[in-house]
């Protein structure tokens, strides 16, 4: 069965997201748009994951709690766990790793944790966006060790990307999926880059403003919808 995803999205607590990134406001519009299943993936951080994951099963959408992990490399990638204790033990793991530097709301924008009633119920003291020190070569199989997926994120941008830094997709990395921001590109990037013709390839909108969340458009084929099924899929 076809189910429409999004599966790299930001709320208030990405210092980038807007203020108008919700729980509520994410879920529902999800919802709208006619999407079956979403992650919330902010940078270097899933704890907005558990407020959207309750507003998720109240309204009838799956949502995989996640990460966008900033590597040492400052390449992007999209980190997805079944279960949201999985996704806090690696919050906490990479909190450990992460470069700690006050952040600065009036020049990058707060950070704010809420909980389902999208009451503000606390606030990230040290900015989320700088490096961690957990390389590209170990994000995937660090990621596997807490029971989750790790992908490159919007490997076809010019910047914070696998091949605008790597300029290409190491096998040893051990990723299975790639994560494009224009999906029109897969043709000519599978020239230059063969491996992506043995990857699973996913297409979503790292939406920081609800106008920029997308229509259903990009699916997967499940027997059967849940984080757990999303994710032995993208690891195939």
């Amino acid at each position: 069965m076809k189910y429409y995803y999004d599966l790299h999205l930001h709320s208030c607590l990405s210092p980038c997201g807007d203020m108008d990134m919700t729980p509520n406001n994410i879920v529902n519009m999800a919802k709208l748009l006619g999407l079956d299943v979403i992650a919330l993936t902010d940078h270097n951080t899933s704890l907005n994951c558990k407020a959207a994951m309750e507003v998720g099963k109240e309204v009838g959408l799956v949502v995989i709690p996640g990460m966008e992990l900033t590597t040492s490399e400052d390449i992007h990638a999209v980190c997805l766990f079944p279960t949201l204790e999985q996704a806090i033990d690696w919050n906490d793991y990479v909190d450990e790793k992460r470069i700690k530097i006050k952040n600065k709301a009036e020049i990058y924008g707060r950070q704010v944790i809420m909980n389902s009633a999208d009451e503000e119920i606390g606030e990230i003291e040290n900015l989320l966006l700088p490096s961690s020190n957990i390389g590209i070569y170990e994000a995937y199989h660090k990621a596997k060790e807490f029971g989750g997926i790790c992908y490159p994120a919007h490997i076809d941008r010019d910047s914070l990307s696998i091949l605008s830094v790597l300029g290409e997709i190491d096998e040893y990395c051990g990723f299975r999926t790639a994560e494009l921001a224009d999906k029109s590109k897969l043709p000519e990037l599978k020239k230059l880059h063969p491996i992506l013709n043995n990857m699973n390839i996913v297409t979503s909108s790292d939406a920081h403003y609800l106008e920029n969340m997308r229509e259903a458009e990009n699916f997967l084929e499940l027997e059967e919808l849940s984080a757990e099924n999303v994710i032995k899929y993208l690891d195939r």
